[in-house]
């Protein structure tokens, strides 16, 4: 009786202990020797919700193809972002300064984004590091944090990251807007290092499209 405390403390000192923020280290190196993926990926935002493929090619080259709405497309190549909606058959094209790229082309699924999470956001475990169920009645088990804001400049109060305990992939990831809207990724069917081509990533806009150039801002701000 006497040798059991003694064996538990040494037991619980030979175990490593993995904290929020080393597990968030691994999955962004995960990431890091991710050169490009392709997944399905769905979105809700509030009520409205969206489906489609994703296409991703480091380092920031990012292409949805959505099947709801049907046709529309978001692409960025580095350079570039055009969004083609086509209720409105319009083409919006935003030219990407260089000091706006590095968080232009980051999104949070890539080793690029994750990067940025850990520099803007503290982690912590949802409940514990062990994996648990991403829902209810689901066989696949995740490990789920929490980021918290480190500054009110952030646009997500809090994100959930729901990752795949066996890949090391994100499966869902979960934010609150400022605005206290909640907005959900999930991603599915991922295959990574599957030798995307750049060609991927060149969007060639329907001729009987509006074109509308630096709609979120100009090209020199």
């Amino acid at each position: 009786m006497l040798f059991l405390p003694l064996m538990l403390v040494v037991q619980a000192n030979a175990q490593e202990i993995v904290t929020a923020e080393q597990y968030l280290k691994t999955v962004s190196e995960r990431y890091g020797g991710i050169r490009d993926y392709e997944a399905r990926i769905a979105i809700r935002s509030g009520s409205n919700e969206m489906a489609g493929n994703i296409s991703y090619l480091a380092p920031s080259f990012l292409r949805i193809d959505f099947s709801r709405p049907a046709d529309q497309v978001i692409v960025y190549n580095g350079e570039l972002l055009t969004v083609y909606l086509p209720e409105y058959r319009a083409v919006l094209n935003q030219t990407i300064t260089p000091s706006r790229r590095s968080s232009a082309g980051a999104s949070f699924a890539s080793a690029q984004g994750l990067a940025l999470l850990q520099r803007n956001y503290v982690a912590s475990f949802v409940s514990s590091p062990d994996p648990v169920r991403l829902d209810e009645g689901s066989d696949e088990t995740v490990v789920k944090l929490r980021l918290a804001r480190r500054t009110i400049s952030e646009g997500f109060r809090e994100i959930i990251l729901s990752v795949n305990s066996a890949s090391k992939l994100i499966r869902r990831i979960e934010g609150r807007t400022i605005a206290d809207v909640q907005v959900r990724f999930d991603f599915t069917n991922i295959r990574t290092n599957i030798g995307i081509p750049e060609a991927r990533f060149i969007y060639d806009s329907p001729a009987s499209a509006y074109m509308y150039n630096n709609f979120l801002f100009r090209d020199t701000d």
